[in-house]
């Protein structure tokens, strides 16, 4: 575990706790001792243990009620309980398994015997916490995703309908349908980069590499996203070889990373503000890209995992922000055996730079 675990002794007899704590030295766990069930049981709205050694026999509230007591409540039902008796009935030691209990250990207490007991109960609870994290970041992924699908989708209803019953001038219906059009574009790349990222992380996309004039892809690149600039006030920057060079890529998969880029840097970059394409050719072979913002940057620690998956850079209110756009990008430029980095772009902005090299 990341952390230094920590478990909860349940025990009226403290030198029972000692010995325990004996046993368990050199383990690097935290251990916290209470003397009584309803103390423990007072302690856990503030305390979060990663496991409970429970002692049955106690005076008052014994440790088959405490630990019912623990499992009927629905925040607890993953706490691993490992109960210590010297009961040896078997009808006794099903009681502690019926109330929930996940395993037990007999006394006198073996200290091979706790170690190994209590390693495998951290085990499960580790295993079981990294299971609700992944759960918890997936549905906030899922309703990140639905919200990013959810605004395009919006425009386009919106002005389908403003178009069924509006008498709008020809001037007027063409800024709709031209509404209608970008809103569907953005809807598509988003799917599309889902899908082919899916594909891309499963190993079963299959590169299809053609010869690819760079400025070209370039400039498709740049008009398609002139709309969305316009709307800003940004200007757009074209630095780009001679039309008639060429690099073997996999066209559709490069032109999904350069609109990923230029979208990000228009989302970031403040309006009247310009953001820039560069393009080259490698004397060696292949070529070298970047795409310049003007927006607030981005610091050294979040430029050390942006690439990750569903981690974003500097947060925005106003701005869509879903942690898949760079990871998509990285996953592609992987697979074409080539590199991106991020540095800084001075005064102020960041810079995303491309390199890949044809062997």
């Amino acid at each position: 575990m990341d952390s230094q675990p920590s478990i909860l002794v349940i025990d009226d007899e403290p030198d029972n706790f000692d010995v325990v704590e004996t046993l368990l030295d050199g383990e690097n766990y935290q251990l916290y001792y209470s003397p009584s069930g309803q103390q423990a049981l007072n302690r856990l709205d503030s305390f979060q243990p990663d496991l409970i050694l429970l002692d049955v026999m106690m005076p008052d509230l014994d440790g088959i009620e405490v630990c019912r007591r623990i499992k009927k409540d629905p925040q607890w039902q993953a706490l691993p309980i490992i109960m210590v008796t010297a009961l040896t009935d078997k009808e006794d030691l099903a009681r502690c398994l019926a109330t929930g209990a996940d395993d037990f250990i007999s006394k006198p207490v073996n200290g091979v015997e706790l170690r190994a007991r209590v390693h495998s109960m951290l085990r499960i609870k580790q295993q079981y916490d990294s299971v609700q994290a992944l759960l918890k970041l997936r549905e906030d992924m899922v309703n990140m995703i639905v919200h990013d699908l959810r605004n395009p989708l919006t425009s386009i209803i919106l002005g389908a309908e403003i178009l069924r019953v509006s008498d709008l001038s020809p001037e007027q219906q063409k800024g709709k349908v031209e509404q209608i059009l970008l809103a569907g574009h953005q809807l598509q790349s988003l799917i599309d980069s889902l899908l082919i990222m899916a594909k891309l992380e499963s190993g079963k996309m299959v590169l299809n590499y053609t010869e690819v004039d760079l400025c070209m892809v370039c400039m498709s690149a740049l008009a398609g996203i002139e709309a969305i600039a316009n709307q800003k006030n940004l200007t757009l920057i074209r630095e780009l070889p001679e039309p008639g060079g060429i690099v073997a890529l996999d066209a559709v998969i490069f032109r999904r990373v350069l609109d990923n880029l230029l979208s990000n840097a228009i989302k970031f970059s403040p309006s009247k503000s310009q953001v820039t394409l560069r393009g080259e050719y490698l004397p060696a072979g292949g070529v070298k890209v970047q795409v310049a913002d003007s927006g607030s940057g981005i610091s050294l620690e979040l430029q050390k995992i942006i690439f990750e998956k569903y981690e974003i850079g500097t947060p925005m209110p106003e701005v869509s922000q879903i942690g898949l756009g760079l990871a998509f990008c990285k996953m592609a430029i992987d697979a074409h055996s080539g590199t991106i980095t991020i540095e800084d772009n001075q005064p102020n902005g960041s810079i995303f730079t491309v390199l890949i090299k044809n062997e």
